[in-house]
């Protein structure tokens, strides 16, 4: 099996925030591959709405032998079990800088970079297409990123 170079965002707005992310991690670890290296978290303000909740953000480099659809799926599911009620919806008649509604959540896991591979489905981005506009991705990116 091929060992794949995974580097996941992690973010959580809502409840215990760095449990939050903690348990992200172990099933993560449990589900999706080893982690190799996890940066320190950092608070931000929401990014993309209002709220007066603000955000725990890191970033994880997981090991995985998943193929890209299969770690999305991982991680949507480890987001429902840990609250997640909804994604962020994708309004397709918007730009594509204001085409998302985002809203406050006990965590988000987005898929960032997955090897050097680029992927481009509706459903599935890769490389994220926002990261770099997002301190709370790019700063704990640079951290384990070597």
């Amino acid at each position: 099996m091929i060992n794949h170079q995974l580097f996941l965002g992690l973010g959580s707005n809502l409840g215990d925030r760095a449990e939050n992310i903690r348990k992200a991690v172990l099933l993560i670890q449990e589900r999706v591959g080893e982690v190799v290296r996890q940066s320190s978290l950092i608070e931000t303000e929401p990014w993309g709405f209002e709220s007066d909740h603000p955000f725990l953000n890191g970033v994880i480099l997981c090991e995985t032998t998943l193929t890209p659809r299969q770690v999305l799926r991982a991680t949507q599911k480890i987001e429902r079990e840990l609250g997640r009620k909804k994604k962020t919806t994708l309004l397709s008649h918007l730009s594509p800088l204001t085409s998302h509604l985002y809203s406050d959540r006990p965590i988000d896991i987005d898929i960032l970079l997955y090897d050097d591979l680029t992927v481009n489905e509706p459903d599935l981005k890769i490389p994220h297409p926002l990261m770099h506009e997002r301190d709370f991705v790019m700063i704990p990116l640079r951290e384990i990123r070597h």
